[in-house]
């Protein structure tokens, strides 16, 4: 579908449709995927899930949301046959299976239920079982296959389902008693429940020839004191199934978890996929490396396997260093680790190795990794020989989402640029003799957020670098820049500087409904994005030199980028300049508010950012986020000691509220001078809402002109469509105002239209997934 608009706007960013990443069929014939949209004049939110031909172009509905059914993890069991979980209007899950009708377009197969789960399911995982030999199942039909079937759905303390019913249950009295870390964890206060895998089996029926769950699930981590997936966002990324078994992560048991990021690498051997039988558990050590884990995954010969491991304990930035295992199912012996040696690379320094991989999986040979890595402004995919160590890059531009490997050795990926809402691909990685990855690219259909030359293009997109405050480390720091779809190199443009949060995050080549520089380019700025010391895909030296650093070399880094840009383009008009951030852009933002770069600014916009150290960070949930990049705990006391503080000691060292305080925006509450924006949602519990009533506090005391925006139900980013349109309104006729752009709305705050107009009593606020990578 395709966007129809001469300028792009907020409410086309909110109700163009957001397409998740396909799921193609072995061969990479059909193409499934779901899409969500949001109509701003009724309210309502649509799902569908369609079915996408890619010889013939044609696209079909297989199905539509209905009172509130969504889609979700689709597995091929054949060409033609697939699996996935529908979420049912109670709070329990269905599994279902389609069987699609020969022929390039949906002609209404056979598509329904095959057994249900009485829990809200997560993630699901499914492996074959037992090949027999059965007609259609050995050919272009479904096959007659059993197949082993993983999911990720919560226990309760007694090792059971956590059902709607037992979520619903109510206390008369609402208060709530911890003991321990977490008490809340991003939007939520932690309950009994926790995250568990749970397998089962699939068998056809003799005579219906169709998939059925057969009797139920079985809890795989049953008394181990193990919980996967790690939350709050941890999903299928966090284990891995084939017929031997799973292999996942979890956090180490015994460690506070809100100092810890040390996570282990588990296997979970199955002798029987059926009820009854308690699987053995395994752990993979690996020596040295105490920090995060991820993306486990088994390679095709289901006798080995690889993943993702952090080094460091309670830094969630640092290199992702790839193992892969072998012997892993073997019972005379341990399976046997190897990491993969950056000292064999062909690349030049400071390309591949360098970079922190976010996500691996095995090619279809075995032979290879397809290892996704930001790069310089870019999501790139790469392709890791296990034997040589060679890699070699497969996509230039952009920013991969998903990325899946075809049976005939080709890749099939999923991404979206800054001006591409959405974009899928198959890439021949069976070309190695390709000059570039241009050659490789033998299909792909794109999903714009613009019609034409009519609105968003890529020639509005460019890059500057501009000198770095720690030459030593990288001597440019690199920006994106985005001009107005009308831009005229004779006018002059105000400039909306934009931060991102993290703060080892970055700006890349992505689609973003939350934070995009298009929005801001098309009300007239030339938006400048800068990624400055802290930054992720720039060598992990460059994201390391953060630490004890906050507001020291990304300041200046900004400076000189401000003052470049003022230098070296004169279209646009650093006299008319705003800047603008979330989470550390937001701290920033009231860093600069108290030095000299702040009186440059004619308003600032912060979004959940930080204001006071030992208030804001001490009130997170996740501590060792602070303990790590601020240099350690703010208490040291060497006659005070316990195992919590031996363990904060080790892992991050000690330091003093005094050396804190270096780079607090609270110490120079008495410079804040320019207008700002503070917004601040009731739900984020990483920053808490009292960080914002800090700044708006302040600087109505010291008679600022600002404004305070809260959202009682979002947390650290906003996500319902008809809060973010409000939060657009408001932050477009801020900074519109001050660098006399007219107001993107004319709207009253004080009259209804201004928020939505009025809602039924029932009627509940639409929640759409974030698409893009979080920049906050």
């Amino acid at each position: 579908m395709v966007i129809k608009t001469t300028k792009f706007t907020p409410e086309q960013l909110l109700s163009a449709p957001r397409r998740s990443a396909a799921v193609p069929n072995p061969t990479g014939t059909k193409l499934l995927f779901t899409e969500t949209s949001y109509d701003l004049a009724t309210h309502k939110k649509d799902i569908s899930l369609y079915l996408h031909d890619v010889v013939t172009g044609e696209e079909s509905t297989v199905a539509r949301n209905e009172e509130g059914r969504v889609y979700s993890s689709f597995s091929w069991t054949g060409e033609w046959e697939f699996v996935c979980l529908r979420s049912e209007e109670d709070g329990t899950t269905g599994l279902w299976v389609c069987v699609l009708k020969a022929g390039p377009r949906w002609g209404g197969g056979e598509f329904g239920p095959a057994g249900r789960i009485e829990a809200a399911v997560g993630e699901m995982k499914i492996c074959r079982l037992l090949a027999r030999n059965a007609g259609p199942g050995s050919g272009s039909g479904p096959g007659s296959d059993e197949f082993g079937v993983v999911v990720s759905a919560p226990a309760g303390p007694d090792g059971e389902l956590w059902t709607p019913a037992k979520a619903k249950r109510k206390m008369h009295s609402t208060g709530r008693l911890y003991e321990g870390l977490f008490v809340r964890h991003w939007d939520h206060w932690v309950g009994k429940e926790r995250n568990s895998l749970w397998f089962g089996k699939m068998v056809r029926g003799r005579e219906s020839g169709k998939l059925e769950l057969a009797g139920g699930l079985s809890n795989a981590l049953l008394g181990s004191g193990l919980e996967s997936p790690i939350p709050p966002f941890g999903g299928g990324d966090h284990f891995d199934v084939n017929a031997g078994g799973v292999m996942f992560v979890a956090k180490a048991p015994g460690l506070n978890p809100a100092l810890n990021t040390k996570c282990n690498v588990y296997l979970l051997h199955l002798d029987s996929w059926t009820q009854g039988t308690q699987p053995r558990i395994e752990e993979i050590p690996i020596p040295d490396f105490h920090g995060a884990a991820s993306s486990p995954v088994w390679n095709p010969d289901g006798n080995g396997g690889a993943f993702l491991m952090m080094r460091a304990p309670g830094y969630e930035a640092d290199h992702n260093a790839v193992f892969v295992v072998r012997d892993m199912n073997a019972s005379s012996r341990k399976p046997s680790v190897q990491r993969l040696d950056s000292s064999t690379t062909t690349l030049s320094k400071e390309t591949f190795w360098s970079r922190s991989p976010g996500a691996i999986v095995w090619s279809a040979d075995g032979k290879s990794l397809l290892a996704m890595a930001e790069d310089e402004g870019f999501g790139k995919l790469f392709e890791i020989e296990i034997e040589t160590q060679r890699t070699r890059v497969l996509t230039e531009t952009g920013y991969v989402a998903d990325m899946r490997p075809l049976a005939d050795g080709r890749t099939f990926v999923s991404g979206s640029s800054l001006v591409e809402n959405s974009w899928f691909k198959i890439v021949d990685t069976r070309l190695k003799s390709a000059s570039s990855p241009m050659e490789m690219e033998v299909w792909s259909d794109f999903h714009l957020a613009s019609q034409g030359g009519k609105g968003l293009n890529a020639s509005q997109v460019s890059t500057i670098w501009t000198p770095a405050s720690n030459p030593k480390i990288n001597e440019k720091v690199h920006s994106l820049v985005m001009k107005p779809s009308t831009f005229k190199p004779d006018r002059k443009y105000p400039v909306a500087y934009l931060i991102h949060g993290g703060p080892q995050g970055s700006w890349a080549d992505s689609w973003s409904t939350r934070w995009n520089p298009a929005v801001f380019a098309e009300q007239g700025y030339i938006v400048v994005a800068p990624n400055p010391t802290g930054s992720t895909g720039y060598g992990q030296d460059f994201t390391d030199a953060i630490r004890g650093n906050w507001g020291g070399d990304p300041y200046q880094d900004i400076v000189n980028c401000f003052e470049w840009v003022g230098k070296n383009m004169p279209e646009a008009d650093n006299e008319r300049a705003v800047a603008l951030g979330a989470s550390y852009g937001g701290y920033m933002m009231n860093w600069i508010q108290g030095h000299d770069l702040g009186r440059k600014f004619k308003a600032l916009v912060c979004h959940d950012g930080i204001t006071t150290f030992a208030g804001g960070l001490l009130a997170t949930e996740e501590l060792y986020f602070p303990f790590h990049d601020l240099g350690g705990t703010p208490w040291y006391d060497p006659e005070f000691s316990t195992a919590a503080t031996k363990q904060t000691t080790r892992n991050f060292g000690s330091s003093t509220l005094s050396d804190w305080k270096k780079w607090d925006p609270s110490e120079h509450f008495d410079q804040w001078s320019t207008p700002e924006l503070v917004i601040h949602s009731e739900l984020d519990y990483r920053l808490t809402v009292s960080e914002g009533l800090t700044a708006f506090n302040v600087l109505q005391a010291r008679g600022v002109e600002s404004q305070f925006l809260t959202f009682p139900d979002e947390n650290h980013w906003v996500l319902k469509p008809e809060n973010s349109l409000v939060w657009h309104k408001v932050v477009l006729n801020w900074i519109n105002k001050y660098v006399g752009l007219p107001p993107y709305t004319k709207e009253d705050p004080n009259d209804e239209e201004f928020w939505g107009g009025r809602r039924d009593k029932n009627e509940v606020l639409a929640t759409l997934p974030a698409a893009g990578k979080p920049e906050t």
